[in-house]
């Protein structure tokens, strides 16, 4: 366990006899299980990966271990549906299939079992779900067609579901296909409530044909032109009394072909098997890849009811042949013409277009106008001009665009009430994001410093190419919808972003000071000053605030999930902000738990959501605690180079905390320790401890750390040796001065009736960022 294992499990594994228990979790395995595996005497096998990386592969093999008691497969990729044979594991009683892709319906065998523990949570298992014997049982975030044990699908349903098992559960339809209600999926169309059409054209589908589609009565026309299905048209499809039309063009179909009714449009060209060709289909083409000379193969592209394949006339006599080839010569001759004319004109305007569309694009600058409350639309706007024609496009907040003459280029809105920039903008503020404005590096991809016409500055984040996977888009997505919705103080503003081709890109507002693990733990390096003490108390309450305000007062609840020093971001001021919304989770309601996959970082993971992938917020109060032991100690908060009893802070920071004399040696040598300030540290230490409770009822919520470090700030304000550092307002100017100064600072104008309202102490953007949030600040 946590050996540090790399790559695959060796073969030889699986043919050792005596071999009873492997206990591998928390490594770093990848590859499927070997199939030496089968029928092997493993009694526990342990591959679970608690970072979701991981093996791949199906699991079929497992089914037929039969000495196998517990099997812990979580956490990683295996792909594949349930084997139906599981149930021969008539020993097994712990099966954890958390976190993983497998899809399809529950088999019936898995539900009979009588187990002690079985989590299902986190794939994408289809169809009902089954009443378990099981009575320790979790299933939450698959796609089920119900919410509830027992109850059945909707005929329809099942039956497409069927066709998606015979073409291997492609994920990109698994993913939209959840629910009970198919004529909302993906490639499925509906008529009165009934599924008329099935349009899966250049899919990439491959495997054959389920007999279960003859059971969609309503069906008129199949879709299923250029994938790469293989086998035979099932017999039963015949049955379907609508079909119109069948489309299979452009796949490997082999025959004999059913006999349709006459009045069925039979569409199978393209498929090898049927025509004799052996070549690969041709996906990009209507046409055979061969035509016999025989009438009834002349180059048409369906055949109506008999269903027969193309096949060789020698009874055609060699005349006829000869006026058939020079009939279809002189037909095809001008028509071939003519396209080839028609696509060199059409290639021709496509690139004079481009390049007209470049060359407007080429000196664009951005300005980006708050809302306007006496504007009709009350919307943010973006005017994208042109300097070489004067000619403007506008984009307001939901992405639409109203143009007089220049052009965005092509972008995609994802949600109604954020900002739409074109990537050409952001390649000029950027200087092409050249490799001096880059801030920093991530899972996600690099941060490049950007600086608009008006001198405000923008941090520009562009997701790398490598990481364009199906998990990196949805946290690319969750960004832009938490931020869309949040709005405070103390939560870095999303301004906007870009979709275009392969580039995702998010833009926010500019924090000059960089990451607070910079000023913890780099300080030196970079030759910085170190964080006095006061300055640690403010980032810690900003940091409550902001927290607090996404638990509690936004419009709903979520969880960040990767609370970390890394993700709280300074200003000039050195006043926090809390960043990277990519893991944020909405919370349940109440103190229910969410079951979700593992994300975030370890030393900030709180145990009940490492071990069991279940969430709340209080998860994220663990890693708050964390946090708050960084900015004591000045120690990372996991580092294996450290003595093993000190390598994870927050077990190490526990058994400490309580003891004076260890704690004041435990403190960041940086910091000048006095008296009054060890009382404030002490106090500090007490709530990190709270917050790092391993129970996750016994740690406070943020509303407490709040009112805990709220006192202890207010009480060092008086302090005159950085006074206006805190504040940012020269003392010695007249009155009139300093609430201009102070109205400045706090980024918002001010009014005796703001006082009154919980909202005004939400400031407004600096000059130049986009409004487009409307949440209050409740502190």
């Amino acid at each position: 366990m946590s050996c540090n294992l790399i790559g695959p499990l060796p073969d030889f594994l699986g043919s050792m006899p005596s071999l009873t228990n492997l206990m591998l979790s928390g490594n770093s395995l990848s590859g499927e299980i070997p199939g030496t595996f089968s029928g092997s005497a493993l009694q526990m096998l342990w591959l679970n990966d608690p970072l979701g990386r991981g093996m791949t592969g199906p699991i079929d093999v497992v089914a037929t271990i039969e000495s196998l008691t517990v099997l812990w497969l979580h956490g990683n990729q295996f792909t594949g549906p349930i084997p139906t044979n599981i149930g021969n594991l008539t020993l097994l009683k712990d099966l954890n299939l958390n976190s993983n892709n497998l899809v399809g319906p529950i088999p019936n065998s898995l539900a009979d079992m009588r187990l002690d523990n079985l989590d299902l949570n986190n794939n994408q298992l289809m169809g009902p779900i089954p009443m378990f014997k099981t009575t320790n049982v979790t299933f939450a975030s698959n796609k089920f067609c119900q919410a509830t044990q027992g109850l059945p699908c909707a005929p329809e349903v099942m039956a497409l579901i069927g066709f998606l098992g015979g073409v291997n559960y492609p994920m990109r339809l698994v993913s939209s296909w959840s629910g009970n209600e198919p004529c909302n999926w993906v490639g499925i169309r509906c008529n009165s409530g009934k599924v008329s059409i099935i349009n899966l054209p250049h899919y990439n589908l491959s495997g054959i044909l389920s007999p279960a589609v003859a059971k969609l009565d309503s069906l008129s026309q199949i879709r299923l032109q250029s994938n790469n299905l293989s086998g035979l048209i099932p017999d039963n499809w015949t049955s379907l009394r609508s079909l119109e039309s069948l489309d299979l063009s452009g796949n490997n179909i082999s025959g004999p072909l059913p006999k349709f009714s006459s009045t069925v449009n039979l569409v199978i060209y393209g498929n090898p098997l049927l025509n004799g060709d052996k070549k690969a289909p041709s996906t990009g083409d209507n046409t055979p890849s061969e035509i016999s000379d025989s009438p009834a193969n002349s180059p048409s592209t369906s055949s109506k009811g008999s269903g027969s394949s193309p096949i060789d006339s020698s009874m055609e006599s060699s005349k006829t042949k000869s006026f058939k080839r020079n009939t279809f010569v002189l037909i095809v001759a001008p028509v071939a013409s003519f396209a080839v004319l028609a696509f060199l004109v059409i290639s021709l305007s496509i690139y004079c277009y481009k390049k007209r569309k470049e060359n407007k694009l080429a000196s664009t600058s951005l300005v980006i106008h708050p809302r306007d409350p006496s504007d009709s639309d009350n919307v943010v706007k973006v005017v994208v001009a042109s300097n070489t024609n004067g000619s403007t496009s506008t984009l307001t907040g939901s992405g639409s665009a109203s143009r007089n003459s220049s052009s965005i280029g092509e972008s995609h809105v994802i949600e109604a009430g954020n900002l739409v920039i074109s990537v050409q903008v952001l390649q000029n503020v950027t200087k092409n994001f050249a490799p001096e404005n880059e801030l920093g590096r991530g899972g996600f991809g690099v941060v490049y410093k950007g600086k608009l016409d008006d001198g405000t500055q923008i941090a520009v984040k562009r997701m790398e190419a490598g990481v364009i996977t199906n998990k990196g888009l949805d946290e690319f997505q969750a960004e832009i919808a938490v931020l869309s919705k949040v709005r405070h103080r103390h939560l870095v503003s999303l301004l906007g972003y870009s979709i275009e081709g392969n580039e995702r890109i998010l833009v926010y507002e500019y924090m000059p000071q960089g990451a607070l693990s910079k000023h913890l733990f780099h300080w030196k390096r970079l030759k910085l000053e170190p964080l006095s003490w006061k300055r640690r108390l403010n980032i810690a309450l900003d940091v409550a605030r902001g927290m607090e305000y996404l638990h509690t007062l936004a419009h709903q609840s979520f969880i960040h999930r990767d609370l970390k020093s890394s993700n709280i971001l300074l200003g000039d001021d050195f006043r926090a902000k809390v960043s990277d919304f990519g893991l944020v989770k909405l919370a349940p309601d109440g103190e229910k738990s969410v079951v979700t996959r593992l994300a975030g970082t370890f030393g900030y993971l709180a145990p009940e959501y490492a071990v069991t992938g279940k969430i709340t917020t209080k998860a994220d109060v663990f890693s708050f605690g964390v946090v708050l032991m960084e900015l004591l100690t000045g120690l990372t908060a996991l580092d294996e180079d450290r003595p093993e009893e000190t390598q994870y802070l927050a077990a190490w920071f526990w058994h400490i905390k309580s003891d004076k004399e260890k704690l004041r040696a435990a403190i960041d040598p940086a910091l000048d320790i006095k008296d009054e300030t060890f009382e404030s540290i002490s106090i500090i230490a007490e709530l990190a401890g709270h917050c790092t409770a391993r129970e996750p009822s016994q740690r406070p919520d943020m509303g407490h750390a709040v009112n805990v470090l709220a006192p202890l700030v207010e009480k060092w304000k008086p302090l005159d040796d950085d006074k206006d550092d805190y504040c940012g307002i020269d003392y010695s100017l007249p009155l009139n001065q300093m609430v201009k100064g102070w109205q400045e600072a706090e980024g918002k104008d001010f009014s005796y009736a703001d006082l009154e309202d919980s909202k005004g102490s939400i400031p407004a953007r600096p000059t130049g960022f986009a409004e487009s949030f409307t949440s209050a600040d409740g502190r």
